[in-house]
């Protein structure tokens, strides 16, 4: 055994554990043991949140184990850790300490024989030692010094090979019988029969027919509800269209949760381990992706104290994960929120500085192998905005699919509204400024300008010089460091800074402060005039710019036609490269020049313009004009429809209690000139015996006190495995602070997103992995969240789910019919939430909406045949009461046990 102390705390106590044994503590102690002493704990944040000393720091157990285990996934909790160890759980929560103790030791004791991850830890022990890492000095005393020089990192990742474009997809008409054939291999013989599986997979089968003219797709809109199997219903046509026609599908999903779903699900179309890895091949931004030079940077230097611990524990995970995606991939969701992510973003290419073949890891890049392989995919899984970024501006061209299934498409109009929008605001504008200018001030890093990353072009070609040197002047003109602090104290500096402070006194002088402390917009219509003399000077200043960015697009393009001898394929790949990145800056400020030509000037009905103040209790951090689409699925339909040749759209809440219309209004399908095909397969749940809807009505709106005793009551009731779902993060809060520690003194932990240090996903893997916990969130719980079984058996909303008004709202609830648009955006809501509680056919919930106000004509949001009752909280609670005893862990049914 070490011998660190080990410290647990809760909200229910605090135990520190020691050779002597274990007892428990005051906070005070605690703080005042860390402050002093080397202390194992686990997750140092939450800890420190839990004690109220936010400065904690010590030997955390999590990163001992990244280092010893790098990309490999435990549930960052006790129980967590000792099944990722084997290790047996204590009896009781006072317990837990001494677990973290003794899990400490048997990692230590991994390090000290040769295992699995072992190439790589000695290198990078030595540098963590110098860095001081608390974990180093033990791991020193027992890792065996390897007899020659270690591979690491960049040795040891291997390198992509060029492969010979794929030609177009053979034109093959898919039989009936063989797309029922490959279904019935996919789901197995021993499977049960499912007849809505069948029709669906029949009916997405006719997205893969051969297209019939030009623009036109085959499109197929398909509402198929949870449990009909709609995953193994679209890869059955989806994987025999691909081995057939040798073409590519791309699988697009909203949720990280779904694309880690349907790789799992890929395992039955291509069980080999060696096949699915060049046939089944996982695309996201490139924001997600490693980027080795950003972490080499890191690592000689440019990050300092805790964030170059993070670079070095990055660094071991890079070199076993299967493909570096830093954002739902292998690495630990966990592992950035131990440093306060301090760091973790800098790791990945945000800023789109990419210099392709210009980086001298370009050979063994994650994202340029993702995309590489890919290309020669069967199946491609993808998510909706980067399949509308590669479609509106990406370079992979020659290798865009023709046959897309776009999974949860209810949130397809979402994601185009947020594609094929602009926003001129202050931190938009001093990015360009950083992209064009590179570090200004003797600032450190890897950033380069424009002339730093194009110096071989701009000395080959003058007229390309030229445009570099203007766009450089040009861009000094956009906000610089400082620029909020100067508009704030009326002292803005060049014509960008000044349109900024001119949009700032709009929206203070006409918004209405509905939420005091928050962000503020109000309409760009009848500007004031300081308003209107401010757009001119900004928008000569940004046609300066935009000048330059197109005609040096233009010169690079030159260069590539005339192919001077310096130009071998690296530099080809990288002027390509910068051609893309160009266009794309150059878009996004012809967008913003036409979006200021807009003030003063005629209405365009096709868009809907306003101004906001960005703010968070009270602090600004953003200001600026924003441009949308009333009907982004116009765009949509342009860009991404139109040139494919089949398009699957399928959900389970895609016309969300509506009619067909509204499904095909929200994925462009009258913007096309053949019409789609729709299909509906009603999901087998036996809801009526299932489910049960309870509308609370003495709850009363507005009264906090009162929200947070009847989640409290009616979390004790079910014995935890509830999730609430709230519509303003400072009400969750406040109800968090209320029964937090009166739940886990009945040994029922609550998690809260935007409360507990804990990213999202991770928070999910916690509450699915312990059934007596309840976890407490916003929007991004209500459509990712796919927990079956008893963890998940209540479904609380604090309130009907209305749509918070705002000026783009406004103007498209005028354009979709008023009232009737309210109640749609509503019913989807309701729908997507009630669809996180029946998940399998033996789950059984109760899903609560805390609104005496809840309308009737919204009860068609939840399946055919739910009871709804509209009852008070006490019978709500005798509810969650009985169905907590059915599933064995409700307030009655156990004694009380352990967080564990």
């Amino acid at each position: 055994m070490l011998p660190y102390p080990a410290l647990h705390a809760s909200h229910s106590g605090v135990w520190i554990a020691t050779r002597d044994g274990t007892r428990e503590v005051s906070r005070g102690e605690a703080i005042a043991l860390v402050a002093d002493t080397p202390t194992i704990v686990l997750n140092a944040p939450l800890i420190g949140q839990r004690l109220g000393y936010a400065e904690l720091s010590g030997l955390d157990l999590l990163e001992l184990f990244a280092f010893v285990h790098p990309a490999r996934f435990a549930v960052p909790t006790p129980k967590g850790i000792a099944q990722a160890l084997d290790l047996p759980l204590p009896a009781d929560e006072a317990g837990i300490a001494d677990l973290l103790r003794r899990a400490a030791a048997a990692l230590i004791a991994t390090a000290s024989a040769p295992w699995a991850e072992q190439e790589g830890a000695w290198t990078a022990a030595r540098s963590l030692f110098r860095l001081r890492w608390p974990w180093a000095p033990a791991l020193g005393q027992v890792l065996p010094k390897p007899d020659t020089a270690e591979r690491w990192l960049f040795s040891k990742l291997p390198e992509w090979e060029e492969a010979p474009p794929r030609a177009h997809p053979r034109t093959v008409t898919l039989a009936p019988d063989a797309v029922a054939e490959r279904l019935a291999s996919l789901t197995g013989s021993a499977a049960e029969a499912r007849p809505g599986q069948r029709a669906f997979a029949a009916a997405a089968a006719v997205a893969f027919a051969p297209r019939v003219a030009r623009d036109t797709p085959n499109l197929v809109l398909a509402e198929a509800g949870t449990g009909i199997g709609k995953t193994l219903g679209y890869l059955a046509p989806a994987s025999l269209w691909s081995e057939t026609a040798d073409g590519a599908v791309w699988v697009s999903t909203f949720t990280k949760a779904l694309q880690r779903q349907l790789a799992q699900e890929s395992t039955r179309v291509f069980p080999d381990p060696a096949v699915r890895r060049a046939k089944v091949v996982t695309r996201k931004g490139r924001e997600n992706y490693l980027c080795l030079l950003n972490l080499e940077d890191a690592l000689q230097g440019g990050f300092q104290g805790r964030a170059a611990v993070l670079a070095q524990l990055v660094a071991r995970w890079a070199a076993y994960s299967a493909d570096g995606d830093m954002v739902g991939g292998d690495l630990p969701g966990w592992l950035p929120t131990l440093f306060r992510r301090n760091g973790s973003t800098a790791l990945t290419d945000r800023r789109g500085e990419c210099i392709y073949a210009g980086c001298p890891h370009y050979r063994k890049c994650f994202i340029e192998r993702a995309a590489r392989a890919s290309a020669q995919a069967d199946i491609v899984i993808a998510n909706h905005a980067l399949v509308m970024v590669n479609a509106a501006r990406g370079r992979e061209t020659g290798t865009r699919p023709t046959r897309y299934v776009f999974d949860e498409g209810h949130h397809l109009f979402e994601a185009a509204d947020a594609m094929f929008s602009a926003a001129l605001t202050g931190m938009e504008a001093i990015e360009i400024r950083r992209w064009v200018l590179g570090p200004e001030g003797g600032g450190r890093g890897r950033r380069r300008g424009l002339a730093a990353r194009l110096s071989d072009v701009a000395s080959y070609d003058a007229a390309g010089g030229e445009a570099v040197v203007a766009a450089v002047d040009a861009a000094r003109l956009l906000p610089a460091e400082g620029w909020l602090s100067r508009i704030q104290e009326g002292n803005p500096f060049g014509p960008v800074e000044e349109l900024l402070a001119c949009v700032r006194g709009a929206v203070f002088a006409r918004a209405k402060d509905g939420e005091a402390g928050y962000g503020l917009e109000t309409e760009l219509s009848e500007p004031p005039p300081e308003l209107v003399d401010a757009a001119g000077p900004a928008a000569q200043a940004l046609d300066a710019l935009l000048r330059p960015l197109i005609a040096l697009g233009k010169r690079l393009e030159a260069v590539l036609t005339e192919g001077p001898d310096w130009m071998d394929g690296p530099a080809r790949a990288r002027i390509e490269g910068a051609i893309a990145s160009l266009g794309w800056r150059a878009e996004t400020v012809a967008a913003w020049g036409r979006l200021l030509a807009r003030i003063g000037g005629p209405v365009d009905p096709d868009f809907v313009d306003w101004m906001t103040v960005d703010r968070v209790e009270g602090r600004e951090y953003d200001m600026g004009l924003h441009r949308h689409w009333l009907d982004p699925s116009r765009p949509f339909a342009e860009k991404v429809l139109k040139p494919a040749h089949g398009v699957l759209v399928t959900s389970a809440t895609l016309r969300a209690g509506g009619d067909w219309d509204v499904a095909d209004a929200r994925v462009g399908a009258p913007h096309l000139l053949r019409q789609p095909s729709h299909f509906e397969a009603v999901s087998p749940f036996a809801y009526a015996r299932q489910a049960e809807v309870l509308i609370v009505t003495d709850v009363k709106r507005g009264d906090l006190p009162a929200l947070a005793n009847a989640y409290g009551r009616l979390i004790v009731a079910a014995g935890g495995g509830t999730l609430g779902l709230f519509t303003a993060i400072r009400r969750l809060r406040g109800v968090h602070a209320r029964i937090a520690d009166r739940l886990a003194r009945d040994g029922l932990p609550l998690y809260a997103q935007h409360v507990d240090p804990i990213d999202t996903g991770t928070l999910v893997d916690i509450f699915r992995d312990d059934p007596r916990a309840s976890l407490i969130g916003t929007d991004a719980l209500r459509d990712g969240v796919d927990v079956p079984g008893h963890s998940l058996r209540m479904v609380v909303m604090e309130g009907v789910p209305w749509v918070k008004p705002g000026v783009l709202h406004a103007a498209r609830r005028l354009a979709g019919g008023g009232s009737a648009y309210d109640d749609r955006m509503v019913r989807a809501r309701l729908a997507q939430a009630f669809g996180r509680l029946i998940r399998r056919a033996d789950d059984r919930g109760l899903f609560v909406l805390l609104s005496a106000a809840m309308p009737s004509r919204l009860l068609g949001a939840f399946p055919k045949g739910t009871p709804v009752i509209r009852c008070t909280l006490d019978e709500a609670v005798a509810r969650a009461l009985s169905l907590g005893a059915e599933v064995g862990h409700g307030a009655q049914a156990l004694p009380m046990e352990p967080p564990l």
